[in-house]
């Protein structure tokens, strides 16, 4: 199926005019650290630190980063999958933290999540109609008929047969296993999914085939997407915008033309710096970080990077920059820049 491309003029007309879908404000999760022979709290690693964001109805915002970094986190926070020590987190107006009981489970309805690992995720016992048909179930929607029809829409629409819906996880292979954790995300018809690495782990020409599913899925319902990924070309590819995370913070976020033309922060200097070119005549300056990424128990004080960043000045061991608009959608928390 083939869709119109749009100008970046028209695309940032269109980001304008629709409105904020998901809004994250302050966004903190610590996790205990217990000790000694009562188990007592001796610290606390500090995997999302006052973390900050938007995604506007239909669009993709990607998040990047190392491992480690609270990528994963900041999704399942999201999903009240775990829950956060503090922050706001506001679905289509409604505040998700606030929600208990059937007015949470309601609210779940329209927030999925595709999980980086298909396999482990799916139920080896059940047959993966069963599996797609699940939420269904739990949600009391539509008659036996019903659901079964759609559990065979949803196959169609992932790219696999109706007879695949009689067989069980193991008979099929990542990529398939990704295509069923798709079509169980997307039987909700869901309004905002959280794509937690989702192609991390299959082959390149798999990662394509999956990445056009879900860009055609996204037209076809209107889906929100938080991407989530630390490979920058698969985000390039898939994203409306970028945000880059280091160790539970976020350090920059832009269109994703913006921050590939000029990314300002060092740190997402240095990862761009790392992306391979696919002509073996050209060359690119590599940007080598010393050190090891901090531990997220005891993280630097001032800013986060300053240990590893090639330009710090004595400023930025000191003193945390603050996460402010340095140009049009265009945010960045680094002293140097102006």
């Amino acid at each position: 199926m083939a869709y119109p491309l749009l100008t970046p003029q028209e695309q940032t007309q269109n980001q304008i005019q629709k409105k904020d879908l998901l809004q994250v404000y302050d966004l903190v999760k610590y996790f205990p650290v217990r000790g000694g022979i009562f188990h007592r709290i001796v610290g606390w690693v500090q995997a999302v630190d006052h973390v900050s964001f938007t995604i506007r109805e239909g669009e993709t915002l990607g998040l990047v980063g190392e491992s480690g970094c609270g990528k994963t986190t900041v999704g399942r926070c999201i999903l009240r999958l775990i829950e956060p020590q503090s922050g706001k987190i506001l679905f289509d107006g409604v505040d998700i933290l606030s929600l208990r009981g059937k007015e949470l489970k309601k609210m779940r309805r329209h927030i999925q999540i595709i999980f980086q690992d298909p396999y482990s995720s799916l139920d080896p016992r059940m047959p993966i109609g069963e599996s797609i048909a699940e939420g269904l179930y739990i949600h009391n929607i539509g008659t036996p008929k019903e659901r079964f029809e759609i559990v065979m829409e949803m196959l169609r629409k992932v790219g696999l047969e109706d007879y695949h819906a009689r067989r069980y996880p193991h008979e099929f292979s990542g990529g398939q296993r990704q295509r069923i954790g798709i079509a169980r995300a997307l039987a909700l018809r869901p309004k905002f999914i959280v794509a937690d690495e989702p192609v991390s782990a299959l082959d390149v020409s798999i990662q394509s085939q999956i990445l056009n599913i879900l860009k055609e899925l996204q037209q076809e319902f209107g889906l929100t997407y938080l991407f989530i990924a630390h490979n920058l070309s698969v985000v390039e590819h898939i994203s409306d915008r970028i945000a880059v995370m280091y160790l539970g913070k976020i350090v920059e976020l832009a269109d994703r033309r913006e921050l590939f033309r000029n990314p300002l922060h060092p740190y997402t200097q240095a990862l761009m710096s790392a992306i391979p070119i696919p002509d073996p005549k050209l060359k690119r300056e590599r940007i080598i970080l010393q050190g090891d990424v901090p531990s997220p128990l005891n993280p630097p004080r001032g800013c986060r990077f300053h240990p590893r960043c090639p330009v710090a000045i004595e400023h930025c061991s000191l003193h945390e920059p603050p996460f402010r608009e340095v140009s049009p959608e265009h945010w960045v928390a680094c002293w140097l820049v102006e």
